[in-house]
């Protein structure tokens, strides 16, 4: 039985192998560890879904392979017919692999019926992953567009939406887009991908000591998702003050009456960060407009907060997800918080973990951070930077006082949330962290 690299997200093209745990010719059992793979996201371990004998090792460690290569085989039958064989020189993909030309020597009967047409597709097998999303086939105005096209007019940075279709009922073809870079004066040249500079680095730096830093999985993803959101992604900002003393005060009554379990520690520690989660979550409920995406299909506006939280790892940073957040207590999404940070540093996340999430809130106070403005992660329309508390004096009717207070700032998609919208959504935000009982009921 052939072991594929398995498709460990839906954005997920390749992993790497980082562990063998299985020699070649060892006997294999179903749910015995075969290798450890390692992601832009997350590192899994493979088992086995058959038993038999490891007879072939096609990916050594450190290999990037991609989704759907066959990067083992497990085969049945005796130690002797297990015996190691000759590692292939690369990573073959199934669909290749089924498509290669019989051996000189007609195998046995058995080893005919395994290699024999498999049929449909099934999740298990071969597994086509695109390379590159062009967009989608219909356009808003309901024209259709074959693959061809849309493919060519991504590397010439064409708007399909300016070309006029020849095919049938007026879908837009590949000939169509030649025609019309034709006429643009233009060629068709690829393009580098988001996130990548256009040149290497210029001998002027590389006369200066350095090092240079291989760029892994995660910060190349983050790199080119971040660059095409910022690029596509009308943003836009709203700031606001908010004050937080009486919300700090609050927490540490809560923690102060924390009951403690039998070895005397405390059942939970909330942090300013657990209550504006809960904000946040309960500011979505009450301005529902705000609680949606942007997709080709429209606009989706969802019933229940799912709200995505910053996790900085070394190299990069996971978003992991607290759905249905506004169901919640404070003391729940903490437990919860601290749990998925926790295995997002181990890189033990499974996928539905971090993938989803209406927004965002990032938090950098702890760093001193005073106020910043976030990247959106699409197709996410919204992202909440928190910057920290600090002390400040302002004028009131009494005279001046002093107020602990931090600066929210909203980035928003303005195809989806407009001005007011978002304006809306940051004031409910503030009204219930300066109100912060209203969240504990």
């Amino acid at each position: 039985m052939d072991v594929l690299m398995p498709q460990l997200g839906e954005t997920v093209a390749e992993g790497k192998i980082t562990r063998w745990f299985k020699a070649l010719g060892e006997p294999v059992a179903p749910g015995d560890n075969l290798c450890e793979i390692e992601t832009d996201k997350v590192t899994v371990e493979v088992p086995a879904i058959s038993s038999g004998f490891l007879t072939a090792i096609n990916a050594d460690v450190g290999t990037v392979a991609p989704v759907g290569t066959v990067i083992a085989v497990v085969s049945d039958g005796s130690v002797e017919a297990a015996s190691p064989v000759a590692k292939a020189a690369a990573p073959v993909p199934a669909a290749a692999k089924a498509s290669s030309p019989s051996p000189p020597h007609a195998p046995s009967a058995p080893a005919q019926q395994a290699a024999g047409p498999r049929g449909p597709l099934d999740p298990f097998r071969e597994v086509d992953t695109p390379r590159g999303n062009f967009g989608p086939a219909k356009l808003a105005n309901g024209i259709l567009t074959t693959p061809l096209a849309r493919r060519l007019a991504g590397a010439a940075a064409l708007d399909l939406g300016r070309i006029t279709g020849t095919g049938p009922r007026g879908r837009i073809t590949g000939r169509d887009v030649e025609g019309a870079v034709a006429a643009r004066g233009a060629s068709i040249a690829p393009r580098a991908q988001p996130g990548e500079t256009d040149e290497p680095a210029s001998a002027l730096y590389l006369r200066r000591p350095h090092k240079l830093v291989p760029v892994d999985g995660m910060r190349r993803t983050i790199a080119a998702r971040l660059s095409r959101a910022k690029s596509t992604i009308p943003h836009f900002y709203l700031a606001s003050h908010i004050e937080v003393g009486r919300l700090m005060r609050v927490r540490a009554e809560v923690n102060e009456g924390t009951p403690t379990n039998a070895r005397g520690e405390p059942a939970y520690k909330l942090s300013l960060n657990d209550f504006m989660i809960r904000a946040l979550a309960l500011a979505l409920r009450d301005v529902p407009r705000a609680n949606a995406i942007w997709s080709s299909d429209g606009i989706l506006e969802f019933e229940h907060s799912d709200v995505a939280v910053a996790v900085a790892v070394p190299g990069g940073l996971y978003t992991p997800v607290i759905a249905d957040a506004e169901t919640k207590s404070v003391a729940a999404i903490s437990a919860e918080a601290r749990d998925l940070a926790r295995r997002a540093r181990d890189r033990a996340l499974r996928p539905e973990e971090y993938q989803g999430g209406s927004t965002t809130i990032s938090n950098l106070g702890m760093h001193g951070v005073a106020e910043f403005s976030a990247i959106i992660n699409p197709p996410q329309a919204t992202i909440l930077a928190i910057g920290a508390a600090h002390r400040h004096a302002i004028e009131g009717p009494d005279g001046i006082a002093f107020v602990d207070r931090v600066t929210a700032t909203l980035s928003c998609d303005h195809r989806v949330v407009d001005g007011v919208l978002g304006a809306e959504l940051l004031g409910s935000f503030r009204s219930l962290i300066e109100n912060p009982l209203r969240m504990l009921v």
